[in-house]
């Protein structure tokens, strides 16, 4: 019972608590999910994305230079 009454009076009884520990579970468990669900993908997907095949394709400029054509 001590449980439930520590839950209720940390979160429950003022309604301002309650509402921003929702919104702030449902901001974290987004960006949890979406960082999980990222590296599953990279991960099924892995040698065939445009980052791991770039090197074959592009020569000269790294990502950090810049080419200026022109002028």
């Amino acid at each position: 019972m001590s449980l439930s009454t520590t839950f209720y009076n940390t979160f429950v009884k003022r309604n301002s608590v309650y509402v921003t520990s929702i919104f702030a579970g449902a901001f974290a468990f987004g960006i949890g999910f979406d960082v999980g669900v990222s590296k599953l993908w990279d991960s099924w997907n892995r040698g065939k994305q445009w980052k791991d095949i770039r090197h074959n394709y592009v020569q000269g400029a790294g990502e950090d230079e810049v080419v200026h054509k022109g002028p």
